[in-house]
């Protein structure tokens, strides 16, 4: 013993602080996609959170500069797979703008009613997932059979259901068929019974109440400061929307209110999102009474394809085909930046062309990779439940985190 040192101080010395270390992740099903979070842990108390990221890093920015303009959209598929046509129609939008394309407004329309689809499907899934993570699973299952419905009306547009590749430059690829119409009616009649179902199990269940309000708080100010934009801004209060601040895709002919939260938590993320879907329903309505008569695309037959038939027997159609295939269309050298309101946010492309066959530089602006980096301080001195309640509250997917 220290000569120094008294026989109470040697007997009563506190013991320093041990702290657990938790790896969340990368492949636990609670982080809801292959990225992992560093937990130093006081007991259930979150001391520290270090975020780790790249574990599916698939470089699609650097592949998106290595092929022509018409084969990028099954890249974007594959960022926020949840809401994939947004993502294309985004895509599009970028290059149109770049080759400065006018689309006909019934595409406008139309574009309009498959993203507000998307955005449905895409805060279906988010808001179950949360009733999941508070332990209501049977929402869950009886949502995802709407977010069937809405992959079946993909599939009649395009042919395919999650990757969707849907659309063209400058438009379409058909026009919506009866059948298409048909499944769209149906979902609107059948889609407001099943949320208000869905709405009546959590808004104001007190289990649901409990476990959300309060969890997992972002202020306005510090959203701004993280650039957050999507339900995650909106819920803390601030109500930038897309498609209102730059309106794009006709969005301006259309009547609807933009919904925000208080205290920015998961509650109001929840409660943002569901009023968004209601609003998204009637902007599908609004589009389908007002869509307008006349072509699906554009006449730019440099970029877009002609039909299948016609490359047989005329020589023009063939020569289009074969260009456009090839990667041989002239493109302008430019700089241009597009945006969209994403399902879960401010989804930009910006692109630089040097008049070349691909993209010279190519940069996506993915609102998963903003939200990841306040995670950490969003679930600091909160406990570990919280911590993946707060996650799938900021619906971040891992494919559009990792570029």
């Amino acid at each position: 013993m220290d000569v120094n040192q008294t026989a109470t101080d040697h007997i009563y010395k506190p013991e320093e602080k041990q702290y657990s270390y938790l790896n969340l992740g990368p492949t636990h099903p609670a982080t809801h996609g292959i990225f992992q979070n560093v937990l130093k842990m006081d007991g259930e108390i979150i001391e520290e959170a270090t975020s780790t990221i790249g574990y599916i890093h698939r470089a699609f920015e650097k592949l998106a500069e290595r092929r022509p303009f018409y084969q990028i959209p099954p890249i974007t598929d594959r960022m926020n797979y949840c809401s994939a046509p947004i993502n294309n129609i985004g895509w599009h939008m970028t290059v149109e703008k770049l080759l400065g394309i006018e689309v006909p407004k019934r595409v406008q329309y139309l574009r309009v009613i498959v993203m507000e689809l998307a955005r449905i499907a895409d805060h279906v899934i988010c808001n179950a997932v949360i009733g999941v993570d508070t332990g209501a699973l049977t929402g869950f299952v009886y949502m995802f059979q709407q977010r069937e419905s809405v992959y079946e009306i993909y599939e009649e547009i395009c042919g395919a259901r999650l990757t969707s590749n849907l659309g063209r430059i400058g438009g379409f690829e058909r026009d919506f068929t009866p059948k298409t119409w048909e499944k769209i009616n149906k979902f609107l009649k059948e889609f407001p019974t099943v949320l208000k179902e869905f709405e009546n199990l959590l808004n104001r269940n007190r289990i649901f109440m409990d476990r959300t309000i309060g969890c997992g708080p972002i202020t306005g100010e510090k959203a701004l400061s993280y650039s957050f934009t999507g339900p995650n801004l909106r819920a803390a209060g601030v109500d930038y929307d897309v498609r209102v601040a730059m309106p794009y895709s006709s969005y301006q002919d259309f009547d609807f209110q933009i919904p925000v939260g208080q205290n920015g938590d998961t509650y109001d993320r929840f409660m943002v999102r569901q009023e968004e879907m209601w609003q998204s329903l009637s902007i599908i309505k609004q589009a389908m009474a007002k869509l307008p008569e006349g072509p699906f695309h554009a006449n730019v037959p440099e970029f877009y394809l002609p039909p299948k038939e016609e490359v047989y027997d005329k020589m023009e159609a063939l020569i289009y085909h074969f260009k456009i295939v090839m990667g041989e269309t002239d493109v302008p050298k430019g700089e241009v930046y597009h945006c969209v309101e994403g399902g879960n946010g401010e989804l930009g492309f910006y692109l630089i062309s040097d008049g070349g066959r691909t993209p010279f530089r190519l940069h996506f602006r993915r609102p998963c990779f903003i939200y990841y980096q306040a995670f950490p301080e969003m679930v600091k001195g909160s406990m570990l439940s919280d911590a993946i309640l707060t996650m799938s509250s900021m619906n971040v997917i891992a494919g559009e985190l990792d570029a």
